[in-house]
């Protein structure tokens, strides 16, 4: 599947960070997983921890799939906003996945520290934005379900809007739980731990077919080698869910623009993370070095070829949607690109085994958190393939 356009940002900017041989012999290891993006690296990070003995496959070079194409803000919403999904599951189901997926910022800031390399990661506020006066009551609605799960958070006035930006809007939600990364080079650090652990990494070697009928894992590779393996993790992302026997995901186009460094940020107030109410939505961030990252305006997938042509006008919207914002700030884009991703009818991510395939554990962060929902999965899949109990994985399962 052609997940991304050309002309992604995070490894043009980073270059080759490090490669890693296709496979060329049969292995025998505990796991095997298949895809070297963010959610491959932080489970190879996390079972060689637990002392498992790892070999990841890619069938592209590692993290030039999804991982390359993120904008990369780490917030511990999800797509659906909690006073929503409390509709959906219940209050305390829906008042813990949002606290999972805060928690998991805070787990990955420490594992930050264990890292040999910066990473880009810095701790950012969050300002939801009511797009238009209509939004104001459901964001009133959010901001009391937030505040009784116990969630910190401030509801800012049109003149609290006013006071710290260049552009008013009727009111926002303040978080202070948020963050931002470079995800291409977090993918490739937590990798390079994971070796230094003895995971063996092949990219260039994907996965043709396997097998758990014999009651344990055989997968076929490119050149027609195999892979033994106790489980087989799926972190592959959307190409994972042609093995499911359900559809679980809607996949839609999203569109991203990142600017030449710029020389200020008047009326950015703290250089926040932004996003609205409005659907599709519309947001942004900065990077390390200066620049404005821009997100949003997606729009249903239907082929590479029709989304890729789409992205000149989406990078006229997203420029307008900037200037609307911050009319002092002189932005120049880099580069303009666009990715697949997809959203769940909950918003959750779906972690864990299915019946039909138990030794087969898949880490799907569909959704805009994509990299929180990976740091969540690491953690359930270890403990599942430890033996160990998990009292969030019945959050994300398959059956909810």
């Amino acid at each position: 599947m052609d997940i991304k356009s050309d002309h992604v940002f995070w490894p043009i900017y980073n270059g080759l960070l490090n490669s890693y041989p296709s496979l060329q012999h049969n292995e025998v290891c505990d796991v095997v997983i298949v895809g070297g993006g963010i959610t491959g690296a932080l489970m190879a990070n996390s079972l060689t921890e637990e002392g498992l003995d790892v070999v990841l496959l890619d069938k592209r070079d590692v993290a030039t799939g999804s991982t390359s194409a993120s904008t990369a803000l780490l917030q511990y919403e999800i797509d659906l906003p909690l006073c929503e999904l409390i509709e959906l599951t219940g209050r305390e189901d829906a008042e813990r996945a949002y606290w999972v997926c805060h928690e998991s910022i805070d787990k990955l800031e420490t594992l930050l520290e264990k890292l040999d390399g910066d990473a880009g990661f810095q701790r950012k506020k969050s300002v939801y934005l009511a797009s238009e006066e209509n939004d104001v009551p459901d964001l009133e609605k959010e901001f009391g379900a937030r505040r009784r799960a116990g969630i910190s958070v401030e509801l800012l006035t049109a003149a609290d809007v006013a006071s710290r930006f260049s552009f008013e809007r009727p009111g926002a939600i303040l978080s202070r739980q948020a963050a931002e990364v470079d995800s291409y080079r977090l993918a490739h650090l937590l990798l390079t731990r994971a070796q230094k652990n003895g995971a063996r990494i092949y990219d260039r070697s994907g996965m043709t077919q396997y097998d758990t009928s014999s009651g344990e894992v055989l997968v076929g590779v490119d050149g027609g080698w195999k892979v033994r393996a106790k489980h087989l993790v799926f972190a592959s992302g959307y190409e994972s869910v042609q093995y499911l026997p359900k559809k679980v995901v809607n996949l839609k186009s999203s569109f991203a623009l990142v600017s030449e460094p710029l020389q200020h940020f008047d009326g950015w107030w703290e250089r926040a993370l932004l996003w609205e109410t409005a659907r599709p939505y519309f947001y942004m961030r900065t990077t390390a070095d200066g620049r404005a990252l821009i997100g949003g305006v997606d729009h249903p997938f239907r082929n590479a070829t029709g989304r890729d042509a789409m992205i000149p006008k989406k990078k006229e919207l997203l420029m307008k949607k900037f200037r609307e914002l911050f009319p002092r700030i002189t932005l120049e884009v880099a580069y303009s690109w666009a990715g697949t991703f997809g959203e769940t009818k909950d918003g959750l991510a779906y972690i864990g085994s299915i019946p039909k395939r138990p030794l087969c554990h898949f880490a799907l962060g569909f959704g805009g958190n994509g990299i929180t929902y990976s740091v969540v999965a690491a953690e359930m899949i270890r403990d599942a393939i430890s033996g160990r109990h998990n009292k969030d994985a019945r959050l994300f399962r398959f059956d909810r």
